[in-house]
């Protein structure tokens, strides 16, 4: 590594290098594109700022140092539907119910130390993120279906787009058929009375297992799963979002705001 460090600095310093490293990186990102019309508009943009560049005096341009992005030219920013109104619905929620902390299971650690500057949130994986710390967000590793807290104990507990792959190896769990059906049981048990539940999970025209990938779940069998809980709120996915089930449009996301009763 430390041999590869020096040449790289030599190749560096040595400028007739220069157009050979500019060709070489920008194959290494066509790789990732395979549009070699990109490299049309890419070259002609590294050349024009070139001359530009030297315009600024207090910032170093260099061809050594190009680093190629193919993928972001577009008339628009690109957004995954589900987790934009998923995350956006289920922190209106949480905001809304003003709980004292938060209990997440395993969804979207980045939404969850956003919603983490409001109020304190404990987050449940068995894989706990590593490396990072927030002051009001705590990692704790456990599995879903064992739950580390009392019964009747919880105020509000979230798990967005997660209890659909419980049981199905993808992310180092133990197999189980009833994954799901567990992981529920244990939010009932944890939640006090009068607590909310705020789940998300892909709503279908029947139950079924794509192993490994998730699971999907009639709208009915949710609210079964769920019922010694009152439904508050309930939204649809399908690209955009919707106040009902709507099996005809095929798979979508379930969101879900529940109270135990």
């Amino acid at each position: 590594m430390v041999g590869f460090k020096k040449v790289k600095r030599w190749l560096k310093n040595k400028k007739f290098f220069h157009p050979i490293l500019l060709t070489y990186k920008s194959l290494r990102a066509l790789e990732r594109t395979k549009n070699i019309f990109d490299l049309l508009w890419y070259f002609r943009d590294v050349f024009v700022f070139s001359r530009l560049s030297r315009k600024n005096k207090r910032l170093v341009f260099n061809l050594a140092d190009i680093y190629p992005c193919l993928n972001d030219r577009a008339s628009y920013t690109p957004i995954e539907p589900i987790y934009f109104y998923q995350d956006a619905w289920a922190a209106g929620k949480i905001f809304e119910l003003k709980p004292k902390f938060l209990v997440d299971i395993a969804s979207s650690v980045k939404t969850m130390s956003i919603i983490s500057q409001y109020l304190p949130v404990l987050f449940v994986d068995i894989r706990p993120p590593e490396r990072v710390k927030l002051r009001n967000l705590i990692f704790i590793r456990a599995s879903a279906t064992e739950l580390p807290f009392k019964g009747n104990s919880i105020e509000c507990i979230s798990s967005l787009c997660v209890l659909e792959h419980i049981g199905l190896g993808r992310y180092g769990d133990k197999l189980d058929p009833f994954g799901t059906e567990k992981a529920i049981e244990e939010i009932k048990r944890v939640t006090k009375n009068g607590g909310f539940a705020i789940i998300s999970v892909p709503v279908y025209r029947e139950n079924v297992v794509f192993f490994n990938a998730h699971r999907t779940f009639t709208r009915s069998y949710i609210i079964e799963l769920f019922h010694s809980f009152d439904l508050l709120e309930e939204k649809y996915i399908y690209d955009e979002i919707f106040d009902e089930f709507i099996p005809e449009k095929g798979l979508g996301t379930g969101l879900f705001l529940f109270r135990k009763k």
